[in-house]
């Protein structure tokens, strides 16, 4: 409804005869609208409003709507498990391009995943044990088409470094394993509980910034570790601080080092660093970074047995166990001392690796131009590091160098994770045996190669151009992890994320509002330097939702923002502010604590004989003011829709174009 401004902050009601009227027409008064109230909605259906809007946002039932028993329970099956869902329209030419990035990733992955193992302390065959079984399980749930799963350096150091803590791999392999083990099915049922229960935000708490820092300082704590294989150093420190390796080296320099492995060490990862240069140039020869680490391997090992420098202290891998993943469902602690440990060293490595792979399996999806369903990763990813540790498999995810190959080489579907999947069968029957006499340098040279892609230095310049807080995060994360440990830098970039959320919430931005030549915009002064304030009125912006954990500080502000502009009028000699006109249009949200502190602001107004007006309150806020009674308390004709149009009726008589 309508009406007329017809004095200071008065409304005369006009019926639509009169707004029609020429005579009234030609006044230049304007018209002012009625903020609407939204009607009042059953209690239990805004609960189940403000639940599906939190937990379903996506709608996943929409597709069962109105449709029979048996479309249903296809429906279902689809849901749960996607390749019954794409299956039905795989070609012969889907598969040739999931066959050669299958293989591609086979032959990166192989490598790999006897040195990640050996970054969680374990036996080399776990690591290819891991690239076995969980991709089997994500090809058949998985909704990603080019998410490569297996092991991964971040994760492994993690896991290893946890693990240690608890278990010394050394003194007690055995122990040390089945809490690996333990710590995996815990992982897997973190993820499968977060997917199901559609808690999936909640890893959106860990900021981008702190995981950019996380992730490099994981890569240099990581690149630390291989010095001891690299080197050839026999006895070498467990702490993973740049400090504690740093002396270990240099301790060991005049009688531990190995120049042959140096050498082999060194030669290979020029070899690989060249190959990952000349794939990035140039694009067509993406499977040359991809075969280079087998190559290595290979070359490396071929190159030891000939020479037999394993005699001369090259350190090899000795023995690989051969065959697939024995069972491990009784390895499992189901109870004991060790439960406990193994559930809190699982929720952590599931988190990680749960942001690593939706990070990843997004990052592919928007480039491919489909939606990925982040809940149903959850529950393919953990359900497979679930039948994983049944199967001697430790922590599995996506892996981004692994997955960049998959996509490059052309893969269509997660039938290439089944490709992989099987070479690494045909592995661990048949060539296991061969990687005895390969050096643990050329895995050292291999997991240099592969971290150094964790450093991202853009990114980093991008934070301190964007955003300095940010910055300060991404740091905060990565010296925790090099100059402490893994746990230390985890707990660091949680912490300051939190922190970036409570700063934020706590401290809503605010502005001084003025009205831009020739239009009736109001904008933030700062911003827009030649808009002017309107004598005698106030306006302030408030840029956030008004909860318990602001409204203090945010009556205070707007307090002080009165305080300064009442003394800088003074010194000019000026008229006072007579109204105090608050836009509200970024206020989402308002509770009873910002309701009680809008009451003080108008009773302190009051006092310094201000008036209080509110300018374009959402439909939850205005419903709430009304409920509260505050809407009556400071009268409804202050209440406007817009900015404008509460100065047009609160100015004074003067012109207001400049």
């Amino acid at each position: 409804m309508s009406h007329r401004v017809t004095d200071e902050l008065g409304f005369k009601e006009m019926d639509s005869d009169s707004f029609s009227s020429p005579q009234r027409n030609s006044e230049n008064l304007p018209y002012v609208h009625k903020v609407g109230v939204p009607p009042k909605q059953n209690l239990l259906k805004e609960i189940a409003c403000t639940l599906k809007e939190t937990f379903f946002a996506d709608d996943p039932l929409r597709h069962f709507k109105d449709q029979p028993r048996s479309r249903k329970f296809l429906l279902g099956l689809q849901a749960v498990f996607p390749i019954f869902e794409w299956g039905r329209h795989y070609s012969l030419s889907k598969f040739k391009g999931d066959l050669i990035a299958g293989l591609t990733i086979a032959s990166l992955c192989i490598p790999q995943d006897i040195g990640y193992a050996k970054l969680a302390n374990l036996d080399p065959e776990y690591g290819l044990y891991t690239s076995f079984v969980p991709p089997l399980v994500y090809a058949f749930m998985g909704s990603s088409r080019d998410i490569a799963i297996g092991p991964v350096a971040v994760v492994s150091l993690l896991l290893g470094s946890l693990l240690q803590d608890e278990i010394d791999s050394s003194d007690n392999p055995v122990d040390y394993r089945r809490l690996a083990f333990t710590a995996t099915f815990f992982a897997g049922v973190t993820q499968v509980t977060l997917g199901f229960f559609r808690l999936g935000f909640l890893i959106d708490f860990l900021s981008h910034a702190a995981i950019v820092g996380f992730m490099a300082g994981a890569a240099i704590t990581i690149a630390l570790q291989q010095l001891k294989g690299l080197l050839g150093i026999k006895k070498f420190t467990k702490n993973t601080d740049i400090v504690s390796v740093m002396r270990s080296m240099w301790n060991s320099a005049n009688h531990g080092w190995n120049w042959q492995t140096i050498l082999i060490g060194v030669s290979f990862l020029a070899f690989l660093l060249l190959a990952k240069y000349i794939g990035k140039k140039k694009k067509k020869l993406f499977w040359l970074p991809a075969i280079a680490p087998l190559i290595s391997v290979i070359l490396s090992t071929i190159f030891v047995f000939i020479t037999r420098a394993d005699k001369h202290g090259v350190q090899i891998v000795k023995h690989i166990r051969k065959g697939i993943n024995p069972p491990s469902v009784n390895e499992i602690f189901f109870s004991g001392e060790y439960l406990a440990k193994g559930f809190r060293i699982g929720v952590v490595a599931g988190m990680i690796a749960l942001t690593e792979a939706v990070a990843i399996g997004r990052t592919f999806a928007s480039m491919k131009d489909y939606q990925l369903d982040g809940n149903k990763e959850m529950v393919a990813l953990g359900t497979m590091n679930i039948v994983g540790s049944m199967t001697s498999c430790y922590v599995a995810t996506g892996s981004f160098s692994r997955s960049a190959v998959n996509y490059m080489a052309g893969c269509h579907t997660a039938v290439s994770n089944i490709v992989m999947s099987g070479v690494v069968l045909l592995t661990l029957e048949l060539i296991t045996p061969l990687f005895k006499y390969t050096p643990n340098a050329i895995l050292a040279s291999i997991i240099l190669s592969a971290v150094i892609g964790l450093i991202d230095i853009e990114a980093v310049s991008l934070l301190w151009k964007i955003d300095k807080f940010d910055f300060v995060a991404c740091m905060g994360a990565f010296f925790g992890v090099v100059f402490s440990s893994v746990e230390i830098g985890l707990l660091i970039a949680v912490s300051i994320s939190f922190a970036k959320i409570l700063l934020q919430v706590t401290r809503p931005r605010t502005a001084i509002l003025g009205k831009l030549p020739r239009t009736t915009v109001y904008r933030n002064i700062l911003q827009y330097p030649d808009a002017t304030k309107v004598p005698g009125i106030l306006i302030v912006r408030v840029d956030s939702a008004i909860y318990f954990s602001n409204s203090n500080y945010v009556k205070e502000r707007i307090l002080r923002w009165l305080d300064d502009e009442e003394e800088q009028l003074k010194e000019n000699s000026q008229p006072s502010i007579q109204y105090l006109i608050v836009d509200m249009s970024p206020v989402t949200d308002i509770d009873t604590s910002g309701i009680q502190a809008l009451e003080e602001l108008f009773r302190s107004l009051e006092k310094r004989d201000v008036k209080l007006v509110l300018a374009n309150p959402g439909p939850v806020v205005v419903d709430k003011l009304h409920a509260s009674k505050f809407a009556e308390k400071i009268g409804e004709d202050r209440i406007f829709l817009t900015v404008a149009e509460a100065v047009l009726t609160c100015a004074p008589k003067m012109e207001l174009e400049p």
